[in-house]
């Protein structure tokens, strides 16, 4: 067993049982649906299906990131049971929670001076921040540092790519992205943006594709284009998506066939609670590893 605690927050949107199965251990954001408060708890309060057919209905979403005296809670435990801590953050171009963080490692660390505690910046999201994870846990396994793995989160977060596009448009309005008049337009000529993460961990629109099974064909060649070895990547493939499972499986399914060197089958996450409130439902991400991010 390793002798330092590797942590994350509930946005990294892998299951429960991936989380437990690899030893990470995880904070909750929190939402509101229709004013009731629940905890970004992996789909356990409410499930993802009920989740986005509320939002189908007309429910109003917020979202809430874990606050510094929640961290100093885990923190403080943790350092108090002898065990070092590398704790990633969702990427701060999204949410202000590394700032949190920092603030609530700073408190911790002057009450136990001995103790290490690292809080790095993913610059991820979704099962994009969950792929970063999951090789974090396999450094940490092999027998690394928390240094050597922590070194490792700064040297390659840039690496890890993030594109995903949405088939509605609606929430997007919502969240103030865009304009009642380009929603009107774009849902009229079937438009579906296609964006990625940066380098600053932001959100950035890429293109304005037609149709979902253009813009399904344009995921994966971005795929193509980006990843490791081109067609010949054989790192690890997650996707994550929002009430639209069998446009994930077309999206797998093609990269499978174009990638016959992939360590093991596409895996595809439910985008949990608090991404979700952002993206609503018919949102499709591809996560792989490349080059480093513009």
């Amino acid at each position: 067993m390793a002798s330092y605690v590797l942590s994350c927050c509930s946005t990294a949107d892998l299951s429960r049982e991936h989380f437990e199965s690899r030893d990470i251990r995880y904070l909750c954001f929190h939402f509101m649906l229709d004013e009731k408060e629940y905890p970004d708890d992996l789909g356990q309060s409410i499930p993802f299906d009920q989740f986005y057919a509320a939002m189908e209905k007309g429910a109003m979403t917020r979202t809430s990131q874990i606050n510094a005296e929640e961290y100093e809670v885990f923190f403080r435990d943790c350092l108090g049971h002898g065990q070092d801590v590398l704790h990633l953050c969702l990427s701060s171009g999204i949410s202000g929670t590394y700032n949190s963080a920092q603030v609530a490692a700073q408190k911790v660390q002057e009450e136990f001076p001995d103790r290490k505690l690292y809080v790095v910046d993913s610059l991820a999201a979704s099962s994009g921040f969950g792929l970063l994870m999951d090789k974090l846990a396999d450094l940490r396994d092999e027998g690394k540092t928390i240094d050597e793995v922590r070194d490792f989160a700064l040297a390659n977060r840039n690496r890890l790519h993030h594109w995903f596009f949405s088939t509605d448009l609606k929430y997007y309005v919502r969240g103030g992205r865009i304009s009642k008049s380009s929603y009107v337009i774009g849902t009229a000529l079937g438009i579906c943006p296609l964006l990625n993460v940066n380098r600053e961990g932001r959100l950035i629109p890429r293109e304005k594709i037609r149709t979902k099974k253009k813009v399904i064909r344009r995921i994966v060649e971005k795929m193509a284009e980006n990843a490791v070895d081109g067609t010949e990547y054989s790192g690890k493939c997650y996707i994550s998506q929002s009430a639209c499972p069998e446009d994930a499986r077309i999206v797998a399914d093609m990269i499978e066939k174009l990638f016959p060197k992939l360590n093991g089958k596409v895996l595809i996450n439910s985008i949990g609670t608090v991404i979700g409130s952002h993206t609503g439902p018919g949102t499709v991400a591809l996560f792989f590893w490349g080059g480093e991010r513009d």
